[in-house]
Formats: C-alpha cells, sequence, structure tokens
C-alpha cells in the first residue's frame, strides 16, 4: 500500500512541477521591481492560456495595486492586450484618426456630438464603445434604443463604416483587445478596478486597436463618473497621457466635473436630440459666463465641454494649428449646420428611420410628464447625478430589458440655482405608470437644498497633455 502511495505522490508532484509557477513575478512586484517587457509578454499569455493560476493572478493583480507600475510597464502591457486580438486596419484611410474617451458622466453627449464634428471636419472617429457605470445608458445603448439602429457589426463592416462616413458608434467586440476583459473580470474579483496603471492599460488597449492615431480624453471625477475624486482624476490624467507618449501617441486629457448632470436631459432620444439642437442652435459662440445677468443657459456646460475638446481634437488632427483657429473650426462646424447634417448621417447610416431626426418639431412626446417639486425655498447645493440616471434607467428599461427612447428627463436645475418651494426640479417624461412612483423616489433622492449658494466650481480643473 505504501508503494502505490509514493507512487501516486511521485505523480502527483510531478504534475506540479511541470505546470510553470510565477511566483517570482509576483515577488519582484511586491518588492517595487520593475517588469521587463518579456516578463510583461510572458503574464498576459499565461492569463490568455489559463497557464497562471487564479491564486496567482489575484496576488499579481494586488501586488500592481499597492506598487503600481511605471509609464514603460503599462505602456508594454497596454500593448501586449492590444496584440491579444484583432486590429482594425484603418491604414488605407489618410485622414487623422483620434479617439476620444470619457470616464463616464450623466447627461454627456460629448461623443455624440464630437463624433459627428469630427468628421464633419475630415478626421476619423471611432467610437466603439467601452464599458460604463452600471447605472449609466451608455451612448452605444442611446442610439441602440431607437428602432432600426444597429450597434453590432463585424470588424470589417465597422472598418467600412468608419471609411464611408467617419464616425461610427457600435458595441465593443470580443476580437478587440481579449486579454483586457480577462483582466477586467479578475480586477473586479480582486477590489482592484481603481489601479490607474490597470485602468490605464485597459483603456489605451482598446482604443488602439481601433486604428486611434491621437487620443482626446476626458477625466470626468465625481458621483456621475467612476473616478470618485478629483485628485485620482488627475492621476489618471497624467498617467493616461504619459504612457500614451510611451507608446508614441499624441493624447491630450482635460479633468472635468460630474458631480452633475451635463446639459438639459438624461435618457437616450432625449439626448440625441439635444445634441442636435446645439448643434443646429446658435453655435458655441454664445456661451455665457455664469455670473451673467439673465436666465442661465441650460446647455452653457455642453457647450463650454464641446468647444474645449473639439479644439483639442481639431488640433491633434492638424485640422487647425492656433488655439484661436481650433475655435474657430469649431464654432464654424456646429454654427453652419454640418456637425449636424453630419450626425444624422452617422444615425442613417447604422439604420436610424426617425423622420424627427430631419425635423425636431416631430420629436414624439411621451404619454405622461411629471414635476418632481422643490420641498422648500433654496439653492441646489449639490445633484447626485448617479441617482439620477438611476432613475432614468429604471423608469426607461422595460420587463424584457429593452429601453423606451422617449423616457427621460428635462430641464433640469443645477447647482447654484435658486429655487421657490414647490418649482419644478426636473420634469420626467414617462410612458409606463406602473414605475413612476418608485423612480420619483431615486429624483428625490439626488437634490439637496441649502439656504446659502453653494461656490461654485469651474467644469474643467485641469489640462494634461
Amino acid at each position: 500500500m505504501s508503494d502505490k502511495f509514493s507512487a501516486s505522490n511521485r505523480s502527483q508532484q510531478q504534475k506540479q512541477q511541470k505546470k510553470p509557477s510565477f511566483a517570482y513575478l509576483i515577488e519582484k512586484k511586491r518588492d517595487g521591481g520593475e517588469f521587463t517587457n518579456e516578463e510583461i509578454r510572458q503574464i498576459v499569455d499565461a492569463i490568455m492560456d489559463g497557464e497562471m493560476p487564479e491564486a496567482q493572478q489575484a496576488a499579481l493583480a494586488m501586488a500592481i495595486f499597492f506598487k503600481q507600475m511605471t509609464a514603460q510597464e503599462t505602456a508594454a502591457l497596454a500593448e501586449e492586450m492590444k496584440l491579444s486580438g484583432e486590429e482594425l486596419d484603418l491604414n488605407k484611410v489618410r485622414k487623422s484618426k483620434i479617439c476620444k474617451i470619457s470616464t463616464g458622466g450623466v447627461g454627456d453627449k460629448t461623443t455624440l456630438i464630437l463624433a459627428a464634428l469630427g468628421a464633419a471636419t475630415g478626421v476619423i472617429v471611432p467610437c466603439m464603445g467601452i464599458r460604463d457605470e452600471d447605472f449609466e445608458i451608455t451612448t452605444v445603448a442611446k442610439i441602440g434604443a431607437l428602432p432600426g439602429v444597429k450597434t453590432k457589426y463585424s470588424l470589417s463592416e465597422y472598418t467600412s463604416l468608419l471609411t464611408r462616413v467617419g464616425a461610427a458608434i457600435v458595441e465593443p467586440d470580443t476580437q478587440v483587445a481579449p486579454a483586457d476583459d480577462l483582466l477586467y473580470a479578475l480586477r473586479q474579483n480582486t477590489a482592484t478596478l481603481p489601479s490607474l496603471p490597470l485602468i490605464t492599460a485597459s483603456i489605451l488597449s482598446k482604443k488602439l486597436a481601433e486604428g486611434c492615431g491621437s487620443l482626446v480624453v476626458d477625466i470626468k471625477w465625481g458621483n456621475g463618473s467612476f473616478v470618485r475624486e478629483k485628485e485620482q482624476a488627475k492621476q489618471l490624467a497624467r498617467t493616461i497621457t504619459r504612457v500614451a507618449r510611451a507608446m508614441e501617441r499624441k493624447c491630450v486629457a482635460l479633468v472635468t466635473d460630474s458631480n452633475q448632470p451635463i446639459g438639459d436631459s438624461v435618457g437616450t432620444a432625449l439626448e440625441i436630440r439635444e445634441a442636435l439642437q446645439l448643434l443646429g442652435g446658435g453655435g458655441l459662440d454664445e456661451i455665457k459666463p455664469k455670473e451673467q445677468d439673465g436666465p442661465p443657459d441650460p446647455l452653457r456646460d455642453q457647450k463650454e465641454l464641446v468647444l474645449k475638446l473639439g479644439m483639442e481634437l481639431v488640433r491633434l488632427a492638424d485640422v487647425a494649428g492656433s488655439t484661436l483657429s481650433a475655435k474657430q473650426t469649431v464654432e464654424r462646424a456646429c454654427k453652419n449646420g454640418a456637425a449636424q447634417k453630419k450626425l444624422v448621417e452617422i444615425l442613417r447610416a447604422q439604420g436610424a428611420k426617425q423622420d424627427w431626426l430631419d425635423d425636431l418639431s416631430k420629436f414624439p412626446e411621451t404619454k405622461y410628464t411629471k414635476k418632481l417639486p422643490a420641498p422648500k425655498r433654496g439653492y441646489v447645493h449639490t445633484i447626485d447625478a448617479g441617482k439620477l440616471a438611476a432613475g432614468v434607467k429604471f423608469l426607461a428599461t422595460g420587463k424584457d430589458g429593452k429601453v423606451d427612447p422617449y423616457v427621460g428627463i428635462t430641464d433640469i436645475r443645477k447647482v447654484g440655482r435658486q429655487v421657490k418651494q414647490g418649482e419644478p426640479l426636473i420634469i420626467v417624461h414617462y410612458n409606463d405608470e406602473s414605475r413612476i412612483d418608485a423612480a420619483m423616489q431615486y429624483f428625490r433622492d439626488a437634490y439637496r437644498l441649502a439656504p446659502k449658494r453653494p461656490k461654485d466650481e469651474p467644469l474643467v480643473f485641469e489640462r494634461v497633455a
């Protein structure tokens, strides 16, 4: 019996010896060492092939979380993750390819608007979706909620759309940087989602696989983003730009406030309508200072984001040189209707058949509207943008999981606005009465009023290039 036991024990030991061990890599990072490019390639290959045991993957993620990675290490990781799958071939298209990336943003229509603005000025703007907060309706889901719109494309179809129209807003493809999907699941399971180098490698691996030559990044912080703290947002902006440079890509990042909704609506079709209104309206040159007398402009923050990010986009694409030229280029594309026509063209190319895209007066109304009254007199002190978004998502999503495109909120009273008791803080547009009471509780919980006006905070905190 003892001989059989010894033979069995030796067999198990031999099998264990054949399995590679990655403990030395974990020790290296635990002690603050820097991985070589070859070691990073080994790590990604081992995770992709399933050779690295889950316990060691978890230990490695935690070591990276605490000891960080250099720009060169993160660049090598992003490159290996990018190479783990398929890449878009846009080399035949002799135009600049600029990706716009955002870390969230409730009610933010900037991705829609900049895709159209960039394409209208001769730039290719790939917009394959990346992960957002669970409470948000993503840009892809916003246009996908419109009947007839297709958001799932093969990579060859996506490439054809970009070549023909200049921009397309599509779902993530599992063939693009599949190593990122595995590492994201690992980060979820190990509480290492906030790791700056792992966030950076995740974003860059996906976007560079789309064929982007340069990147414009909107690092949002606050309750409308997965980046909750301002300092963390600044660090992430510096990390992304530094790593992008190490990968020989131009990159500009703006750190922006996401502690309230952007613009005057949250929803799907409502946001698309607002984007079309902004692009076909009075232009971005009419942005009023916050302290100016008169009724506040509900689209002021959206206009400011479009102008500042748009200027970065056209400069990186070499469409404009100086700051003044970039500003004029963005304002012209919005004011002359070129960007509005391009947004309609993008949506039509993806299957949209709505007649209101060409005539906003035909925009359908919901069966019901309801005001959220202010419970007392005072100033809007804070807004939990995440709760507003969660309420809209709950109200708009049916039992079958489909999103009603015309459900949402408008006429949003922003932070700093003085309101009287009973004055509406938002107007809710909905079709399903069975969900309205629960949704209204989300909306009530999102607002906090106070007797004194809160301190004004800038929308854009920092530019990092």
